[in-house]
């Protein structure tokens, strides 16, 4: 059910210029992975179908040379999936490819392969891509951090947290929130190495980055901390080199705040971040260098938890996948200001992410 501003039931057409792909924790009641239409005039989503074939499919990234969605398997033997998504129901391709880690949170498609950041096993893999899109039946390079941090619970050993190719294509970037890191990694024939390794705060938990458009600058996402540190990128070396802090809140949290998605806005003018715990979403203005951020506003995110956030390809509409409350929720971006309005929800149990094709 599609809800608007004031919770009212809202029908749309059969228009679907576009889908988005909704990711969930099926061991919470999440029904596998959702396939949506996208309304292009109001970024409403409607529902069309899901697949529930994988457990805990928590991440989607989607294959446009392909037209294929890869999902993660976020258990404890740890898997990625390959679905075909012609029609309004993802269907698998095939058995589910182990990465050779344990609890994968995150994925991406680099150089041929799907990596994905294992966070239980504090590792990344490699999963080679077949000319199709389909999957290779095991990894072909497994990638395991090493270290710890001063948080005792948190940070007893390394947690890779996300993978990100880095805009040249060139780099594979991980974020390791056990070992307050970020490595820059290399795939040479299918073989994942360590190019350099660059530490950030101890205690800070690094957990998702993402770039700024120009490719200048890196905007890493502190779940322990939590605050945003503003980096400098070198592509042309692979290089990180942290510049300054910005907290993701204006005043002390009354209970837990733990930082989860963040994205920046097509012209680079805007970053978002989303909180749970506060489940706000904390808008920032960067400056024209790209270093500067400013808090600017904290909206409520529509829900409970929001795990992460997905613009549309257009930058229009923002959304926020709230986890424990079963629904995903669609914001207005004002051009001017970056302050998201809301615009209505999607029921989708135990939503972990959104993608779009």
């Amino acid at each position: 059910m599609t809800r608007d501003r004031e919770g009212t039931a809202v029908a749309h057409g059969d228009r679907r210029r576009q889908r988005a792909f909704i990711g969930s924790f099926t061991a919470a009641g999440g029904l596998g992975v959702l396939a949506a239409a996208v309304d292009p005039d109001t970024g409403a989503l409607t529902v069309l179908g899901a697949a529930d074939d994988v457990p805990d499919p928590s991440y989607l990234v989607f294959a446009p040379a392909h037209d294929v969605l890869y999902a993660v398997s976020e258990s404890a033997e740890g898997a990625v999936a390959a679905y075909r998504v012609h029609g309004d129901k993802p269907e698998l391709t095939g058995p589910p490819t182990p990465t050779g880690g344990s609890g994968p949170t995150h994925l991406s498609v680099f150089d041929g392969h799907v990596l994905t950041a294992d966070y239980g096993s504090g590792s990344v893999s490699a999963v080679p891509v077949r000319p199709g899109g389909e999957l290779a039946p095991a990894a072909s390079s497994v990638l395991r951090h090493a270290g710890s941090g001063p948080h005792t619970q948190r940070q007893q050993g390394p947690h890779a947290h996300q993978v990100q190719p880095d805009l040249t294509g060139r780099w594979a970037v991980s974020v390791d929130l056990g070992t307050d890191s970020v490595r820059v990694c290399a795939l040479d024939g299918g073989n994942l190495t360590v190019h350099r390794e660059i530490a950030l705060r101890p205690g800070s938990g690094p957990r998702h980055l993402a770039f700024h458009p120009r490719g200048e600058h890196v905007y890493v996402l502190n779940e322990l901390a939590p605050t945003v540190t503003v980096c400098r990128w070198d592509a042309g070396e692979g290089t990180l080199r942290p510049v300054g802090e910005a907290p993701v809140l204006s005043g002390v949290p009354d209970g837990d705040a733990y930082p989860s998605g963040i994205v920046v806005s097509p012209d680079g003018r805007f970053v978002w971040a989303a909180v749970r715990g506060c489940d706000t979403v904390s808008v920032f203005a960067v400056d024209a260098g790209g270093e500067g951020l400013t808090l600017v506003a904290e909206v409520p995110c529509g829900g409970v938890w929001p795990r992460a956030l997905a613009l549309d390809p257009s930058g229009r509409f923002l959304y926020a996948a709230n986890e424990r409350s079963g629904d995903v929720t669609w914001f207005v971006v004002d051009p001017d200001t970056g302050v998201p309005v809301r615009g209505g929800s999607v029921e989708a149990p135990a939503a972990s992410c959104v993608v779009f094709d």
